[in-house]
Protein backbone atom coordinates (compact mmCIF):
# COMPACT_ATOMS: atom_id res chain seq x y z
CA UNK A 1 0.00 0.00 0.00
CA UNK A 2 1.23 3.63 -0.73
CA UNK A 3 1.98 5.81 2.07
CA UNK A 4 0.98 9.33 1.90
CA UNK A 5 4.06 10.78 1.69
CA UNK A 6 4.88 8.67 -0.85
CA UNK A 7 1.32 9.47 -3.01
CA UNK A 8 2.73 13.06 -2.53
CA UNK A 9 6.16 12.61 -3.49
CA UNK A 10 4.61 10.65 -7.07
CA UNK A 11 2.85 13.86 -7.36
CA UNK A 12 4.99 16.31 -6.89
CA UNK A 13 7.12 14.16 -9.67
CA UNK A 14 4.27 14.20 -11.59
CA UNK A 15 3.87 18.17 -11.68
CA UNK A 16 7.45 18.13 -12.35
CA UNK A 17 6.76 16.59 -15.59
CA UNK A 18 3.89 18.29 -16.65
CA UNK A 19 5.85 21.51 -16.09
CA UNK A 20 8.70 20.18 -18.66
CA UNK A 21 6.26 19.22 -20.98
CA UNK A 22 4.61 23.17 -20.46
CA UNK A 23 1.02 21.40 -19.93
CA UNK A 24 -0.80 24.14 -17.36
CA UNK A 25 -4.03 22.83 -18.34
CA UNK A 26 -2.87 19.54 -17.15
CA UNK A 27 -1.68 20.49 -13.47
CA UNK A 28 -5.37 21.35 -12.73
CA UNK A 29 -5.89 18.30 -10.72
CA UNK A 30 -2.89 18.71 -8.61
CA UNK A 31 -4.58 21.90 -7.68
CA UNK A 32 -7.01 22.83 -5.09
CA UNK A 33 -9.50 25.51 -6.43
CA UNK A 34 -9.18 27.86 -3.61
CA UNK A 35 -5.22 27.34 -3.53
CA UNK A 36 -2.71 30.53 -2.77
CA UNK A 37 0.31 30.75 -3.83
CA UNK A 38 3.55 33.16 -2.73
CA UNK A 39 5.77 33.41 -5.63
CA UNK A 40 9.58 33.10 -4.89
CA UNK A 41 9.50 37.13 -4.82
CA UNK A 42 6.55 37.65 -2.72
CA UNK A 43 3.38 37.83 -5.66
CA UNK A 44 0.44 36.26 -4.36
CA UNK A 45 -2.12 34.12 -6.58
CA UNK A 46 -5.12 33.51 -6.08
CA UNK A 47 -7.35 30.63 -6.80
CA UNK A 48 -6.53 27.95 -9.31
CA UNK A 49 -7.61 29.78 -12.60
CA UNK A 50 -4.97 32.40 -11.37
CA UNK A 51 -2.30 29.80 -11.04
CA UNK A 52 -2.90 28.14 -13.89
CA UNK A 53 -2.94 31.07 -15.98
CA UNK A 54 0.81 32.41 -14.36
CA UNK A 55 1.92 28.71 -15.37
CA UNK A 56 0.31 29.26 -19.28
CA UNK A 57 2.07 32.87 -19.26
CA UNK A 58 5.46 30.91 -18.35
CA UNK A 59 5.31 28.59 -21.30
CA UNK A 60 4.27 31.04 -23.74
CA UNK A 61 7.74 32.57 -23.15
CA UNK A 62 10.11 31.05 -25.64
CA UNK A 63 12.68 31.49 -22.73
CA UNK A 64 10.93 29.59 -20.18
CA UNK A 65 12.82 25.62 -19.75
CA UNK A 66 11.27 24.82 -16.57
CA UNK A 67 10.50 24.63 -12.81
CA UNK A 68 11.66 21.36 -10.99
CA UNK A 69 10.86 20.78 -7.20
CA UNK A 70 12.85 18.18 -5.24
CA UNK A 71 10.75 17.33 -2.01
CA UNK A 72 12.92 17.28 1.21
CA UNK A 73 10.46 15.94 3.81
CA UNK A 74 6.86 15.29 3.89
CA UNK A 75 4.88 15.53 7.49
CA UNK A 76 1.24 14.32 8.42
CA UNK A 77 -1.53 15.85 10.33
CA UNK A 78 -2.60 13.43 13.11
CA UNK A 79 -5.86 13.02 11.03
CA UNK A 80 -3.61 11.84 7.56
CA UNK A 81 -5.74 14.46 5.83
CA UNK A 82 -3.34 17.36 5.46
CA UNK A 83 0.54 17.23 5.11
CA UNK A 84 3.68 19.80 4.74
CA UNK A 85 5.82 19.36 2.02
CA UNK A 86 9.18 21.09 2.23
CA UNK A 87 12.24 21.11 -0.49
CA UNK A 88 14.06 22.55 -3.08
CA UNK A 89 13.36 24.58 -6.16
CA UNK A 90 14.96 25.73 -9.40
CA UNK A 91 13.55 27.39 -12.07
CA UNK A 92 15.26 27.15 -15.79
CA UNK A 93 15.49 29.98 -18.99
CA UNK A 94 17.62 29.67 -21.63
CA UNK A 95 19.62 32.33 -20.40
CA UNK A 96 19.13 32.45 -16.44
CA UNK A 97 18.07 30.69 -13.61
CA UNK A 98 17.10 30.85 -10.05
CA UNK A 99 16.46 28.62 -6.84
CA UNK A 100 15.44 28.45 -3.92
CA UNK A 101 13.27 26.69 -1.10
CA UNK A 102 9.69 26.16 -0.71
CA UNK A 103 7.19 24.55 1.74
CA UNK A 104 3.49 23.18 0.12
CA UNK A 105 0.37 22.06 1.77
CA UNK A 106 -1.50 19.31 0.73
CA UNK A 107 -5.04 18.32 1.42
CA UNK A 108 -6.93 14.82 0.63
CA UNK A 109 -9.49 15.87 -1.02
CA UNK A 110 -12.06 12.60 -3.02
CA UNK A 111 -9.17 10.46 -2.43
CA UNK A 112 -6.38 12.35 -3.99
CA UNK A 113 -3.95 15.02 -2.42
CA UNK A 114 -4.17 18.22 -4.40
CA UNK A 115 -2.36 21.23 -3.39
CA UNK A 116 -4.03 23.75 -0.98
CA UNK A 117 -1.30 26.52 -0.87
CA UNK A 118 2.30 26.78 -1.79
CA UNK A 119 5.46 29.32 -0.98
CA UNK A 120 8.58 29.88 -2.39
CA UNK A 121 11.68 31.68 -1.28
CA UNK A 122 14.26 32.48 -3.88
CA UNK A 123 17.30 32.29 -2.50
CA UNK A 124 20.04 32.19 -6.10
Amino acid sequence: MTTPQDAIRARRKLTNKLIAAHDAARLRPFLASDMNLISGEGGLLIGADAVLQAFAAQFNDPSFVTYVRTTRIVMLDAEGVRAAEAGDWVATWKDAGSSGTYLAVWKKSVGQWVIESETFVTLT
